[in-house]
């Protein structure tokens, strides 16, 4: 099952707007790019003109994944090498630079053992060199459970704490479906976010690497897909698609929509509302109690995740709706969903806050949440992975936040530097021990200092924290939870 956390609007290039002639390589005429058939085919690379997120013009390298021809008129779909799929789009030839158009190989016969002929997939003629970068551990490691003491950096810091033990620090470039709100907290800059996904895509076939849905209406917004989902056929072709905000129906048109909401009474997500304060609550939905609209929320989810699986079979997942309250009803915020039972102590499976939604603290307010309920249930957890970029970002900003803000409320006993345990910080924050150690690395905050090991929290750090600290207003009561987990292995059937 695949998070959200939200598609969430971009925190990595902004979609480019409408792109007119501009400096940058010379624009040849159409008929000087000549493939064996004298055409532009599926498989050419060349770069192509787009606006960056800075509103500039630049020329990167893309692929075409297909040609339509409209009233005469040809469109090409683009994928830009590097960079995130949801920023694919049809394009017209005026924005290709076809002077230095790489034209895909002619599959060549190959032997096999038998000595029948084989056949090779063709590649583009160039010469791609991959970079692996592989990120070390930051020191050697300690116990988990050996506590670390306080040190300060040169009289200028409030805390040092908790040692670090030394597993190696994961190079997976987790991408993540969260929202990138409140990612510039004063803490290290955020990673690259214009590469692709780490997940695998060879599998993928060409329908499922093209957006196939032009816009969708969910109640007052309309949202512009990201990626593809695996919506019935007959629907891509419209120009918006119309979904109910309450039940997730969809329909062809908008008197399709009203009429459907004249005989639908849902004015919230089906299940339990476990959580009520001001104006947000979260929903408990039961995936095998309530699959269609499970399905529904999964098909709309898909339009803004790329990097995992969508299952039509609901049955194993729990889904926790965030919702905001008016006079209306309570309207989709974003999502969450989780496995009834994990062996990996996954405390959620996908995550997404919807593009009117981001970069409000809805994101990382949807994090905390999930691990309120691991805190009930006693557990630690973690995302399952790969998070998209956004995604990532979210749960680094979160961890960070989280972690520093335990680091800086130890008090000094009978004048000795304060003290504490990897382990002691994954009991109070439920954060499973990997992503505790990941954020320490990535804070850069360990030390070592006459045989011991310690965190140093620098001016900065704190500054930081405490800056993002105001402007994170969202935050989860526990008090407001009324949540009852239940022990889903000593049923027969979820």
């Amino acid at each position: 099952m695949a998070e959200v956390v939200s598609p969430v609007p971009g925190a990595g290039r902004r979609e480019p707007g409408e792109v007119g002639r501009a400096r940058g390589p010379p624009v040849a005429d159409p008929g000087a790019a000549l493939s064996p058939q004298g055409e532009i085919i599926e498989g050419c690379r060349l770069p192509v003109l787009r606006r960056n997120q800075d509103n500039e013009d630049e020329w990167p390298l893309a692929e075409i994944l297909s040609v339509k021809d409209i009233s005469g008129r040809k469109l090409f779909y683009v994928h830009y090498i590097d960079f995130n799929k949801r920023l694919d789009e049809w394009v017209t030839h005026e924005r290709l630079d076809l002077k230095k158009i790489q034209f895909p190989k002619k599959e060549a016969k190959t032997p096999t053992k038998n000595g029948l002929p084989g056949s090779r997939p063709g590649s583009p003629e160039r010469e791609v060199k991959r970079k692996v970068e592989v990120v070390s551990p930051a020191t050697p490691v300690p116990s988990e459970s050996a506590p670390a003491s306080v040190f300060p950096q040169n009289g200028s810091a409030r805390r040092a704490v908790a040692a670090q033990p030394g597993r190696k620090r994961k190079s997976n470039c987790l991408g993540t479906d969260e929202d990138s709100q409140d990612s510039s907290d004063g803490i290290p800059s955020a990673p690259r976010m214009t590469g692709s996904l780490v997940s695998d895509r060879s599998h993928d076939d060409i329908v499922t690497r093209m957006k196939n849905i032009e816009c969708i209406e969910l109640g007052r917004h309309r949202l512009k897909p990201w990626y593809f989902s695996p919506y019935p056929q007959e629907l891509t072709t419209l120009p918006v698609l119309y979904l109910c905000e309450f039940c997730l129906k969809y329909g062809r048109s908008l008197k399709c929509l009203q009429r459907h909401l004249t005989k639908c009474d849902l004015r919230h997500p089906p299940g339990n509302e476990i959580y009520r304060k001001g104006t947000i609550s979260f929903f408990e939905i039961d995936g095998r109690k309530n699959k269609s609209y499970s399905q529904n929320l999964c098909l709309l989810a898909k339009c803004f995740l790329d990097h995992k699986t969508l299952y039509y079979d609901t049955d194993p997942f729990l889904f926790y709706v965030m919702t905001e309250y008016d006079c209306k009803g309570f309207h989709i915020v974003g999502y969450f969903s989780k496995e009834k039972e994990s062996t990996e102590d996954y405390n959620v499976a996908c995550i997404l806050t919807l593009p009117p939604y981001q970069r409000r603290g809805y994101g990382k307010l949807l994090i905390e949440f999930s691990y309120e309920l691991s805190k009930v249930e006693g557990k630690t957890g973690t995302p399952e992975k790969p998070l998209s970029d956004l995604g990532l970002l979210s749960y680094r900003s979160y961890w960070s936040q989280t972690i520093l803000e335990i680091l800086m409320g130890l008090k000094s006993e009978s004048g000795e530097r304060p003290q504490i345990t990897i382990n002691e910080i994954s009991e109070i924050t439920s954060i499973k021990k990997e992503d505790v150690i990941s954020t320490l690395q990535y804070l850069n905050l360990i030390n070592y200092y006459k045989g011991q090991y310690i965190l140093t929290l620098s001016e900065d750090i704190v500054d930081g924290h405490e800056r993002a600290m105001l402007k994170r207003l969202l935050r989860i009561d526990s008090k407001c939870l009324h949540f009852t987990p239940k022990d889903w292995s000593k049923r027969g059937k979820w």
